[in-house]
Formats: C-alpha cells, structure tokens, sequence
C-alpha cells in the first residue's frame, strides 16, 4: 500500500482517517492499509512504533512512495499528517495565498490550542480520580472560551478558510468529542451550523464518530491500574526512556 495508516478511535486518529476519505471520495485516493490500535492495550508503546514515531503517539502514517522516490517517509502529529497529505495530492489545502494562511493558521491553532486545552479538560473531568476543583475549572473555562472563538471565526463564513479544508477537519472531532464533558454546541450558533455542515460530509459520517462501544463514550472512564500505567503512568515514562 502506498501508505500505512497507524490509527486509533481518538480525534486526533478520525483527522486522518477524514482525509484519507475525503480524497477518496473526491477521486484522489491515495491506496493505504490501516492498523488500529486500542491506546488501553499499550501496544504504541512498543520499540516498533517507535520507529515510525519516536514519541509513540498515534496516529502516524508511512508513505512508500513519497514525491521523489527513495526510501518511505514516516510521518508523526495529525496536523503535520494532513498537511502531508495535503501538499502531496494537492488537494483540500487552499491555493489562495489568503486563504492558506488561514486553513493553516486554523489547522496550528486547533494542534496548540483546541486539541491540549481540550484534552485537559477530558483528563480532569473524566480520568482524574480526584480531580482538583482549581484544575477543572480552569480547563472548563478554557474549552469554552475556544469555543466562543470558534463561534467568532464562523459567524463570517461556511469554514474555517473560506472553504473546506483540512483545518474543517481537524477542529471537527474535536468539537464533537465536547459532549463527552458536557459542551452542547448549540449554545454557539454559527459554529453549530458548522458542526452540522461538515458532519452531513460521508467522509465524516464515515470516519469521525467513535464506535457504540468503544470505552472513550463513557463519561467517566474507570481505569484498570494497567490502563492507568499506559495512558499516563509508568509504561508510558519507562517506554519514552527506552
């Protein structure tokens, strides 16, 4: 296959997999083979993965044949993944100089500001046994104020560069991924119409919902003290060492 897709039920993994989709669908697929992988079982964090991405996070992707020839290119970060792929079918990056400097400014801002912002406010309110008041409201605040910047952005246009592109598709699951700490993105009119918009895309009603009974649908997730080690205890420290 021309790529390898390392891939996981998360936001960051249904980015990809939108991508790959959308291009399909837009009759520029790129022929690739996916693995999955469960983050509970730890299996990222074998001496493998690290090969393909030294921080042994998911996803990554191998292209064999990248632009040139030679040896495969592996590729690790979503966003740098959909700019990859993006720049190599020339597809869903705008031309436009403009406009690419907002799809990539979106694209930067949801990988610095959206998806760890977010993703703190996931960990406190749903993983943390004991989680600390100061640090949910913190992160509560902080998810909804990106919210409330989101809404701005979108009251002045269908997406977020004028038109759909890859920084549509890694904000939207993680958007969706808010109702798992309670954010109804009704109360942001524009940007629900948004979420509406892009969700109705057959890329994204393929690729971007997490399984009926995947275990990140939980609201509070109850980890295993072995689970509890892969996600953010010592096989994940003692693996970064190795």
């Amino acid at each position: 296959m021309m790529i390898e897709l390392h891939g996981c039920d998360t936001p960051n993994g249904h980015k990809v997999a939108i991508l790959l989709a959308e291009l399909e669908l837009a009759g520029v697929g790129l022929e690739h083979s996916t693995t999955k992988y469960n983050l509970l079982e730890g299996r990222h964090l074998e001496a493998d993965f690290a090969r393909i991405n030294p921080n042994r996070r998911l996803p990554a992707i191998v292209d064999h044949a990248p632009a040139g020839g030679g040896e495969p290119v592996a590729v690790f970060e979503s966003g740098a993944i959909l700019l990859y792929l993006a720049e190599k079918t020339g597809r869903f990056l705008p031309t436009d100089t403009r406009e690419r400097a907002q799809a990539l400014s979106w694209l930067f801002w949801q990988m610095a500001s959206l998806g760890p912002q977010h993703g703190q406010a996931h960990h406190f309110l749903r993983y943390a046994p004991e989680p600390p008041q100061y640090a949910v409201n913190r992160y509560t605040k902080e998810a909804h104020r990106l919210f409330d910047v989101l809404e701005g952005r979108l009251s002045q246009g269908d997406y977020l560069a004028g038109e759909y592109s890859i920084a549509d598709m890694a904000v939207w699951p993680w958007v969706r991924a808010s109702r798992a700490i309670d954010m109804d993105v009704s109360q942001w009119p524009a940007l629900k119409r948004w979420f509406d918009r892009v969700g109705a895309r057959e890329a994204v009603k393929r690729y971007g919902e997490v399984p009926k009974d995947h275990p990140a649908q939980a609201r509070h997730m109850k980890l295993s003290p072995e689970q509890w080690s892969v996600l953010f205890g010592e096989k994940m420290w003692d693996a970064a060492k190795g």
